[in-house]
C-alpha cells in the first residue's frame, strides 16, 4: 500500500528524531567519558607536578656522574646510601650526626635488596674534610653534610657509593604513617618513650611508635647494634608496605609529605624510575651489618671493625654492585696495622683498650682532633 506524501513526511521526521536522540545519547557518553580521562589526568598531573616540586626543593648534589636513572635503565645493580639525622623531632633543628647509616643495595639480577649498617661510632676518616679528620664516621655528617658521610663510607668499604637519601628523624615518622604503618613482630620486650613492645608478638606501628622502637639504645643486651638491627626491620617493612600494593600515585603523596624531612641527589624522575621498575626486587631484603669490636679513643668509647671485617663486607658489597672483589688499602686498614703492631689485639674482648689514630703521613706520631 503506498504512502500519501504526509505520511511518508511523518515517518522521515520520525526517523530524523530517533537518528537524533542516538547521536545526543552518543555525544552525553563521549562527553562523560572525555571528562572522567581529563579529571584522572589532571589529578595524576597534580600529584606529578606537587611531588616534582617537593623533591626538586630537597635535591642537593652530591657530585655524582650519571642518574640513576640511567644505572635502573641499564637494569644495573644500584646503591644508596640511607642516612637518618638525629634532629627533626624533639624539637632538634640543628645539623646534628646521623644515627643510622645503611648502604641499600638493588640488585636485579639476584632480585633481592641488601641492606648494610655502618655503626655510627666506627672509625674512618673523614674524606671530603678540609684537614685530615679521623674519628667516628657518624661525624662526617656534621663535619660535610650527606658529601662528606657519603665520600667517607664509600672510602672506608672501596665501593663507589653515588646516590644518597638523608631523612630526619621527623621524616622518618611521616614515612611511616605514609604507608598507612609497618608490622614488626619485636625480638626483644622493652619500654621506650613511653610504649610497650612484646617480644615475639606482632605489632603494627604508626610512626611515632616506630621510631620510638628504633631509637632505642641503652636498654639492649647488644647496645647499638640491637638498635641497627630494630632500624632495618623497620626500614624493612617500610619498603615492603610501601610498594606491596601502592600506586605510583600513593608514592608520589608519600615523597611529597617527606620532602621538608629529606634531602638527596635523586631527582624526582630517578624515583618514579626505581619505584616503577625495581620495587619488585623489594620482596627479598638480605641484612647485614659491619662488626667492630669496642675500643678507647682517649675517653670516648668507639668501634673499631678489623681489616678482616671490612674486608668482608667490602667483598659483599662489590659482589651484590656487580664488581670485581679488590684487596682493600686505606687510611682504615693503615690503622688498624700500626695499632696492632703497638699491642691492639681485635681478639682479646677488653673494651678498655685504646685506640690510638696516627698522623696520616707519620707511623709513629700520635693525631688528634687538637693536631689540626
Amino acid at each position: 500500500m503506498e504512502m500519501n506524501d504526509e505520511e511518508q513526511l511523518h515517518r522521515r521526521s520520525g526517523q530524523h528524531h530517533h537518528h537524533h536522540r542516538k547521536h545526543t545519547v552518543r555525544n552525553v557518553i563521549i562527553g562523560i567519558i572525555i571528562a572522567v580521562i581529563v579529571a584522572v589526568l589532571g589529578y595524576a598531573a597534580y600529584f606529578y607536578f606537587s611531588a616534582k616540586n617537593a623533591i626538586d626543593s630537597s635535591y642537593k648534589s652530591a657530585g655524582e656522574t650519571q642518574s640513576a636513572k640511567t644505572v635502573v635503565d641499564a637494569h644495573k645493580p644500584l646503591s644508596i646510601l640511607l642516612l637518618g639525622a638525629d634532629t627533626g623531632a624533639f624539637g632538634r633543628n640543628y645539623q646534628g650526626r646521623t644515627d643510622t647509616m645503611i648502604i641499600a643495595t638493588i640488585n636485579p639480577s639476584t632480585k633481592q635488596t641488601t641492606l648494610i649498617s655502618i655503626p655510627r661510632d666506627t672509625m674512618a676518616q673523614l674524606v671530603g674534610a678540609e684537614k685530615f679528620d679521623y674519628e667516628r664516621i657518624n661525624a662526617a655528617y656534621e663535619v660535610g653534610g650527606s658529601k662528606v658521610a657519603l665520600k667517607s663510607v664509600s672510602a672506608l668499604l672501596n665501593v663507589p657509593l653515588q646516590y644518597y637519601v638523608t631523612i630526619n628523624m621527623g621524616g622518618m615518622e611521616k614515612i611511616v604513617n605514609a604507608v598507612g604503618g609497618v608490622d614488626i613482630t619485636p625480638t626483644l620486650t622493652f619500654t621506650y618513650e613511653g610504649y610497650t613492645f612484646t617480644k615475639g608478638e606482632k605489632m603494627h606501628f604508626d610512626g611515632k611508635k616506630a621510631l620510638a622502637y628504633s631509637r632505642m639504645r641503652y636498654d639492649d643486651p647488644n647496645g647499638d647494634y640491637g638498635r641497627q638491627t630494630r632500624q632495618r626491620e623497620v626500614i624493612t617493612s617500610i619498603i615492603k608496605a610501601a610498594v606491596s600494593t601502592r600506586t605510583l600515585t600513593n608514592f608520589q603523596d608519600v615523597l611529597t609529605q617527606v620532602s621538608k624531612n629529606m634531602t638527596t641527589n635523586l631527582a624526582f624522575d630517578d624515583m618514579v624510575s626505581i619505584f616503577s621498575k625495581y620495587r619488585g626486587y623489594a620482596e627479598t631484603i638480605k641484612s647485614d651489618h659491619l662488626q667492630g669490636v669496642n675500643a678507647m679513643w682517649g675517653a670516648a668509647m668507639i668501634q673499631i671493625p678489623s681489616t678482616t671485617e671490612l674486608q668482608r663486607v667490602s667483598d659483599s658489597l662489590r659482589s651484590e654492585m656487580g664488581l670485581e672483589k679488590a684487596t682493600l688499602d686505606n687510611q682504615a686498614t693503615r690503622q688498624n696495622k700500626l695499632n696492632i703492631a703497638n699491642g691492639f689485639s681485635f681478639t682479646s674482648g677488653n673494651s678498655s683498650q685504646q685506640f690510638t689514630v696516627f698522623q696520616p703521613n707519620n707511623d709513629t706520631e700520635q693525631w688528634t682532633k687538637s693536631s689540626n
